[in-house]
């Protein structure tokens, strides 16, 4: 199946950027003011879902699913949700980080949610791409500026970090003390990162 881009209405800087991540066959899926960056991405909705408390209801034949305005999940978790009802596993998530630090630290918990179930996940911002490493290693290439691991589930243990200017094996990063922060990839080559037991956030920086 195809891969399921899910578009927030958190802000979007460069939208050129962004827009080389996407694929004409991705699904799209906005969330309610994600909307508005759907055409600026070159993107055509196959469906809108929200709540409208940051937006107009949008009068359009596309299929669109009205939520509540007091509920659990957000909009964006609600769609993620019924993107896995429909069978995806493979996402991509933009607009979803940025002025809100609790609807970003909230969209970054889906990542781990994602990868819980055992789904593929990715949320790309105007600065970096993230993602859970967990079960399988993670490559990064020397096109990416830094790079990152954040222990933001537990305890992570047996990590090996390979082809890197600061390299690791056999090590632990907990959630109370953050080490793994700005690392570099050799020049010319590709880091390798792998976790034997927990979970780690890794962020792609491209740029300085």
């Amino acid at each position: 199946m195809n891969r399921c881009v899910i578009i927030g209405g958190a802000e979007i800087g460069d939208y050129s950027r962004i827009s080389r991540s996407l694929r004409r066959d991705d699904f799209c899926i906005c969330c309610d003011s994600g909307l508005r960056h759907a055409e600026k991405l070159g993107m055509t909705p196959s469906l809108i879902v929200g709540d409208f408390d940051s937006s107009e209801r949008p009068d359009t034949d596309i299929e669109t699913i009205v939520l509540p305005r007091e509920k659990d999940d957000t909009d964006t978790v609600y769609a993620a949700k019924e993107a896995v009802r429909r069978g995806f596993d493979d996402f991509l998530l933009i607009g979803v980080t940025g002025a809100r630090f609790d609807h970003t630290f909230g969209n970054i918990s889906l990542l781990l949610w994602l990868d819980s179930i055992g789904k593929k996940a990715q949320i790309a911002d105007d600065y970096s791409v993230m993602e859970i490493v967990s079960r399988f290693p993670a490559e990064i290439d020397d096109t990416c500026a830094y790079f990152s691991l954040l222990n933001i589930s537990g305890t992570a243990q047996d990590i090996s970090i390979r082809g890197a200017k600061y390299p690791l094996e056999g090590a632990e990063i907990t959630s109370e003390y953050q080490y793994g922060i700005s690392n570099e990839v050799i020049p010319g080559g590709k880091a390798t990162v792998s976790v034997g037991k927990g979970r780690l956030l890794l962020v792609k920086v491209f740029g300085g």
